[in-house]
């Protein structure tokens, strides 16, 4: 079973959440150099704000029919696709016809990690970074989440964060900037794939 994360955690991720849903950061992108990374990218876009300003995701396939992205990009998604959403983490399930999972991994302290996203004229973006910290939260069995500094911003909310061997270590949901540098905040896969499964937990 998985518990729920402090009060304290749930601000922190809605906090981070509102900063990256527009706009562009990192650099351009011609493709994913990962096949199955690639196979399970889903590139989100939509209209907010009665239609007048654009916005940008992302989101990765999971589990067969079944992909993440951030609760906060509920409006970019079809209706009738979300399976549910998890209320102490900015994360969203819903249905896709992909069923391409790709590998995951966990992220290390120090490694280099990739993170895909969209850019503002719908260009595939990418950003690079190396990861700080991995954050527990008390009595859980996955970690909350994990930072990394780098370059990602908007239009990376609920894309892949990858690890030097192209593995599948976290989905972004957030950044803040230090002064002249940029956290990036990102899910643990193993968080991940907890709220998943307590999403599908029959309800006594």
């Amino acid at each position: 079973m998985t518990k729920s994360p402090s009060k304290a955690f749930a601000l922190v991720f809605l906090l981070l959440a509102v900063c990256g849903c527009a706009g562009s950061s990192g650099a351009p992108a011609t493709a994913i150099a990962q096949p199955e990374i690639a196979a399970a990218y889903l590139p989100l876009y939509g209209r907010i704000h009665l239609g007048l300003d654009s916005a940008n995701g992302a989101a990765m396939v999971i589990a067969p029919g079944i992909a993440v992205t951030n609760a906060h990009n509920a409006n970019l998604l079809a209706r009738g696709s979300v399976i549910g959403v998890r209320q102490d983490y900015d994360l969203l399930f819903f249905r896709t016809p992909k069923s391409a999972a790709p590998p995951t991994a966990a992220p290390v302290i120090g490694q280099s990690v990739t993170a895909y996203g969209q850019g503002g004229d719908r260009e595939l973006r990418v950003a690079r970074g190396v990861v700080r910290e991995i954050k527990h939260c008390p009595g859980c069995t996955a970690p909350a989440y994990f930072v990394f500094a780098g370059n990602a911003g908007p239009g990376f909310s609920g894309g892949p964060v990858l690890d030097s061997l192209g593995r599948l270590v976290g989905i972004t949901f957030g950044y803040k900037d230090e002064g002249r540098q940029r956290l990036i905040y990102a899910y643990d896969m193993s968080r991940v794939q907890a709220e998943l499964s307590a999403l599908q937990k029959p309800s006594n």
